[in-house]
């Protein structure tokens, strides 16, 4: 077995979720569940097919962020992982929607910042172990850091 980092493509204003599933409905499911949840959103989902002709399934609403999705699944090319890349909206307002679809199994993350995936390969194919997503702390926060991060949740909307 080897290990691979294999570092994802973020859109620019954008954000990624990256999941696991079983079943070749995952992109149409996932098509369905984010339209119905945000509208106006605009994404691309790809799904990396664990059998039959083991194709990289595609659907969303806007050709860049399919193509990113696409080249995520190309680069990881670990069966039953789907990749969802988005901009105008926020995992925050899709997570429950995604998962609730019966077929998805988990989510790895949901981010705009760096992030890699750790992979297993083997003879049979490869499989997402987990993320690194983003950087390692820099300390605790201080009561200010605190009244910020309070400041900031209700200035975009999330907080009362």
């Amino acid at each position: 077995m080897e290990l691979k980092s294999i570092r994802l493509e973020v859109p620019e204003h954008g954000n990624i979720i990256v999941g696991q599933s079983h079943f070749i409905k995952t992109v149409e499911d996932i098509y369905e569940a984010i339209v119905n949840t945000v509208p106006q959103i605009k994404f691309g989902v790809a799904f990396c097919e664990a059998s039959g002709p083991c194709l990289i399934r595609v659907d969303g609403n806007d050709d860049a962020l399919k193509k990113n999705a696409v080249r995520n699944a190309e680069a990881v090319a670990a069966g039953h992982t789907f990749f969802v890349a988005m901009r105008e909206g926020y995992p925050i307002n899709l997570l429950n929607c995604i998962q609730q679809a019966p077929e998805v199994c988990s989510i790895y993350c949901a981010t705009a910042n760096p992030v890699e995936v750790i992979v297993a390969e083997t003879e049979q194919g490869r499989g997402i172990i987990g993320v690194v997503d983003g950087f390692s702390p820099k300390g605790v926060e201080t009561d200010e850091d605190a009244k910020q991060r309070h400041a900031f949740l209700r200035r975009i909307g999330y907080k009362r």
